[in-house]
């Protein structure tokens, strides 16, 4: 049984690449890097496809006690019962997200650059919060650059995790680690190796 959400968002939050879920390769990562939390995200119309890919990835997390958080996607978070939504500025609020997925659900907040989002997200009832780009990221190339300093006031302002995300990689990671952040999101690191 998942107890404390908050304890298990640290170390490595993994993010799926927008492309079709390689389910092996997902799980490889889980157990290699001991990811303790992981997104679904993938920007397809295809709602059968996004619901079995989503499904398939709850499994795998339930049976490695991943958290398994669903981007943006109120409706297919609940669909498929994962631990809990993602949501950036212009997806649905923290209140909606709470009535729909339940007050146990993990409600993650995209807060870029800004440590006033950051607070009012966590006073809105917010799980954690995300900043970023913190490094130039090949996933979103004009992103918004979130520099380190905004974490280490981040962290003296906030009681929730703060996940880093943006670029971060296996020889940055301490860095954002040392700014502040409890978790670093990464995408291409875990799944573009070459």
């Amino acid at each position: 049984m998942k107890q404390s959400f908050e304890k298990k968002i640290n170390g490595i939050y993994a993010i799926t690449p927008n492309e079709p879920v390689n389910f092996d390769l997902v799980e490889k990562v889980i157990i290699k890097y001991k990811v303790n939390i992981f997104q679904y995200r993938h920007k397809t119309t295809d709602e059968n496809l996004k619901y079995e890919e989503a499904k398939g990835l709850q499994k795998l997390c339930s049976i490695h006690n991943t958290l398994f958080i669903v981007n943006d996607d109120i409706n297919l978070a609940e669909k498929v019962v994962a631990d809990g939504v993602h949501l950036g500025i212009k997806d649905a609020s923290i209140t909606t997200a709470r009535k729909v997925l339940g007050k146990r659900a993990v409600i993650g907040v995209s807060c870029y650059n800004d440590t006033k989002l950051a607070i009012k997200s966590q006073d809105n009832g917010a799980s954690y919060v995300a900043f970023g780009s913190l490094f130039d990221s090949t996933t979103k190339p004009n992103a918004q650059r979130c520099p380190l300093e905004i974490i280490s006031k981040a962290k003296e302002a906030l009681r929730i995790p703060i996940v880093g995300i943006g670029g971060i990689n296996f020889n940055n990671m301490q860095i954002a680690y040392g700014a502040g952040c409890d978790s670093v999101a990464m995408v291409n690191a875990l799944f573009k190796r070459g």
